[in-house]
């Protein structure tokens, strides 16, 4: 697409020393084109009977909410699902939907390299049917592996793996090696039946679900699947919505549902990863957690190193109702009068204790010993996807805000192609605001939109970038530490 002038963002990147790489934008995946590919594939039943896109893991097994009234939404709270996610413009909605024109735009958005996220096919991985979820996932990395495959210099899109076995997600991240897609989208979790009400009616079942998030308490042991991620040098990321959770199923608002969702399944996954030991036990997995924006990644941290220091590890014996001495309670009940002199001292204290057995110190699982094991199991282990106008991007590089100093690495991700970039070329030029804002310097931008997208998606396979617009700047930003 021709334009007069150089956009504002392809006029700041022309200034800047370095790349800028998208973390996270966006592809419309039409279901159309994608159901034909299935069909001329020979796998045409995978479809039959099948709605992988009808809003939240969460809905009720009746009507689709579109075909609920709004009295029939009160009685079956299935949540409000999106409308409207792309941009109504033209030109716009070609340039994310054709593969040609989105490579040929980034530079007018002042982009050198691009890994694309789908809009639409996130709901695959969240499907029920073991033979479609898997057959479905399978055929779309084929189809999105042939459409961009003509233009690896400047984008690398995510192929989907479903997370509901080890066996599964093995056999698709292997899948999708071999045809070439370098980065692996995996659910945030698994909605899995709860066994205590497996006679109940199928409707009701289906509500009643917990969340597995692979670590903490999992129905499966995921190591072989980290291990194996590991192994082939695939970065993993999640992007899985979280609309339906208890406090984000309004019936009628998708706003409602929408604020935070990304965030929530973001910490849910984070939270089971680093409770459930994962982090300790494979320190070189990096995960990109998108669009929650790395504000939940510096709460996320801070809470778990307070939590620490006040009954982590040795700290929690300070809380142990035995060290309460009874006869000093006894005696200074006594001394300042209480109706609590009618009860025995020693029973008033064992009341403190609540039902606990087994192993009480929650950090246990984690294997931590110090703030320092939190820091570094934490940090180098997720990158926190932030949107461009996001503007708690600072804390990120606060040494002040982050326990030790750390810094919680934070990447651009652009969003282009949904409803909150109404421009394509818009995003760049947003996020050089933090750095006239004062929010960042020019070397903390610099790490926002190039150099931790190089340690995400480079990090275990320095080859990551070989071949593409950035090879050179990127195997400089590597050997730079």
């Amino acid at each position: 697409m021709a334009r007069m002038e150089p956009s504002a963002a392809a006029r700041l990147r022309a200034r800047l020393d370095h790349p800028v790489i998208d973390g996270d934008g966006h592809y419309i995946d039409l279901r159309a084109p994608f159901h034909a590919f299935v069909r001329d594939h020979g796998a045409g039943a995978l479809l039959e009977g099948f709605q992988p896109y009808a809003g939240s893991v969460f809905s009720s097994l009746g009507k689709p909410w579109g075909q609920q009234t709004p009295a029939e939404r009160l009685v079956s709270r299935d949540p409000a699902p999106p409308f409207w996610v792309p941009p109504a413009d033209t030109d716009y909605f070609a340039s994310v939907t054709i593969p040609r024109l989105y490579h040929e735009r980034l530079a007018e958005a002042g982009i050198d390299f691009a890994v694309l996220y789908p809009t639409v096919a996130f709901g695959l991985l969240h499907a029920d049917g073991d033979e479609a979820r898997r057959g479905l996932c399978h055929w779309f990395n084929e189809w999105v592996a042939e459409q961009y495959r003509p233009f690896r210099d400047r984008i690398a899109v995510a192929g989907l793996v479903p997370m509901h076995s080890p066996g599964e997600a093995i056999e698709e991240l292997e899948h999708l090696v071999r045809l070439g897609l370098k980065v692996a989208c995996i659910a945030s979790f698994v909605a899995r039946p709860i066994p205590a009400y497996a006679d109940a009616p199928p409707a009701l079942r289906h509500r009643l679900r917990w969340l597995d998030a692979f670590g903490l308490d999992s129905a499966h042991d995921y190591d072989p699947f980290w291990r194996r991620a590991i192994e082939l040098g695939v970065p993993l990321a999640c992007h899985s919505p979280a609309m339906g959770f208890s406090d984000r199923a309004s019936c009628s608002n998708y706003m409602f549902n929408h604020c935070g969702h990304f965030a929530a399944a973001g910490d849910l996954l984070a939270r089971s990863l680093f409770f459930g030991g994962v982090t300790a036990r494979f320190p070189r997995l990096r995960i990109a957690l998108l669009e929650g924006g790395v504000a939940l990644g510096v709460r996320l941290y801070g809470d778990l190193v307070s939590r620490w220091k006040k009954r982590g590890g040795p700290n929690l014996a300070r809380l142990d109702p035995a060290r309460i001495d009874a006869s000093r309670y006894a005696e200074l009940i006594g001394k300042y009068g209480s109706e609590l002199a009618r009860f025995p001292a020693a029973e008033l204290a064992a009341s403190l204790a609540g039902p606990r057995d087994g192993e009480r110190d929650d950090f246990a699982k984690s294997g931590v010993r110090s703030v320092e094991d939190i820091r570094d199991r934490i940090c180098p282990n997720f990158y926190w996807g932030c949107e461009a106008d996001d503007p708690l991007v600072g804390i990120a590089f606060d040494p002040r805000v982050n326990p030790l100093g750390a810094r919680v690495p934070a990447i651009m991700g652009s969003d282009i192609g949904h409803w909150d970039v109404p421009e394509f070329s818009e995003p760049l030029a947003e996020a050089w605001e933090l750095v006239e804002q004062g929010i960042l310097d020019e070397g903390q931008f610099r790490d926002f939109v190039f150099t931790h997208q190089v340690r995400l998606y480079a990090g275990n396979d320095p080859k990551f970038f070989d071949g593409s617009a950035v090879e050179s700047a990127a195997r400089a930003a590597l050997a730079s530490g």
